[in-house]
């Protein structure tokens, strides 16, 4: 039986309470993801800092932290985390900032679109999905290649 333990994590963070409820429902109807909604920032900081990770979905403004500086953290605890922001501001300024500042996967105007939304977040699991998988490819090779070395250096003691 399916735990969840193999499901992608997605954080959401938000501080309008009806919000975290919309997407916990699309979310909760439409995927088999474990969601953990937060509406404090720094709470979710603490989370992601302690917790494996695989996206992050932050509001653009939160009283507490605007949701790029929220994700900026988010970057430095874990640069290899998806970070898509939720605005209900369509300002395109402040996402080609964004997305340059903390380089965000996605930017997404509220309301979004329930089926845009989930494509996104099917995208963006897949997008950290490939980095582990590269980054667990080079982990052997480099395995490898330090075996390869200590052989070569077995050898040449043998020969000299």
């Amino acid at each position: 039986m399916d735990n969840g333990k193999d499901q992608p994590t997605i954080i959401i963070v938000d501080d309008e309470e009806m919000v975290l409820q919309s997407l916990n429902s699309i979310l909760g109807l439409e995927t088999s993801y474990n969601v953990v909604s937060h509406t404090s920032p720094r709470e979710a900081l603490q989370y992601i800092e302690s917790n494996d990770v695989d996206l992050v979905i932050s509001d653009y403004l939160m009283p507490e932290m605007d949701g790029i500086s929220f994700l900026a953290k988010v970057r430095e605890l874990k640069p290899q985390i998806p970070r898509i922001i939720l605005t209900g501001y369509a300002d395109k300024e402040n996402a080609i900032k964004a997305i340059n500042e903390v380089g965000l996967f996605q930017y997404i105007e509220k309301p979004w679109d329930n089926d845009d939304l989930l494509i996104i977040i099917r995208n963006g699991l897949e997008k950290q999905k490939l980095l582990k998988d590269l980054q667990e490819k080079i982990n052997e090779i480099n395995g490898a290649y330090s075996d390869l070395q200590k052989i070569q250096n077995e050898i040449l003691k043998t020969f000299v």
